[in-house]
């Protein structure tokens, strides 16, 4: 894959233990994997991420695990593979509304994946008949539960695909190693309103053992 060597293993970080069970029980053993606990939200998630990490030895890094899905463009149970990572809360509330860290000029929120190799991932997930896009992957330290909220964010990340709280601290971790990073979320519910019954946490687990399954072929 393009600006991904094949020196080294694949650290994956996933916030919970039933994600990391899922993605083991896709890799079926594969060796090339390591597969860490991040702990949940981006600071606990960036620690766990650098720790791993020191270990040396490691060409790729992965967030993944299931999150919300902006539905319009991320249907439950499919697959999101980022093409942007972004933190999009972090930043402060002006008179005019939100602005990000990189409009105050304190660095930047967003954080950049190989698109090439997303959207190679996301051919060979529909190729294996998941419904799989690429888009961007929001971190947010607070999980959205309004569609107002929903709808901020939306428009704040034109073609926002998926929310989830991990991404943006293992990419942190990973860039300050120059390694390049991926994301990639099953979606388990609709961003907005928590509506926990009708929630897919099960079918999202499957959904992601299935995406690790195939990507351990194109990887």
């Amino acid at each position: 894959m393009e600006h991904i060597t094949s020196d080294g293993r694949i650290l994956v970080m996933t916030a919970v233990e039933g994600e990391r069970e899922a993605v083991l029980r896709g890799l079926k053993g594969d060796t090339r994997f390591k597969v860490e606990l991040a702990g949940v939200g981006a600071p606990s998630a960036a620690a766990s991420t650098a720790l791993a990490l020191a270990a040396g030895g490691f060409r790729l890094v992965i967030s993944a695990g299931i999150g919300g899905g902006f539905i319009e463009t991320a249907a439950l149970e499919s697959v999101v593979v980022a093409d942007a990572i972004i933190a999009a809360d972090l930043g402060a509330e002006t008179a005019n509304g939100f602005s990000s860290v990189d409009e105050l000029g304190f660095g930047s929120s967003r954080i950049a994946v190989n698109t090439g190799a997303s959207q190679r991932i996301v051919q060979a997930l529909r190729a294996a008949g998941q419904t799989a896009v690429a888009g961007p992957i929001l971190t947010v330290t607070t999980a959205t539960g309004t569609s107002s909220t929903a709808e901020q964010l939306a428009n704040r990340v034109p073609g926002a695909a998926a929310e989830a709280m991990e991404g943006y601290g293992v990419a942190v971790a990973a860039n300050k190693l120059e390694l390049p990073v991926m994301e990639i979320r099953t979606i388990s519910n609709a961003v907005g309103p928590r509506d926990r019954a009708a929630w897919r946490i099960k079918e999202a687990l499957q959904a992601l053992e299935a995406a690790f399954s195939t990507l351990t072929e194109v990887i």
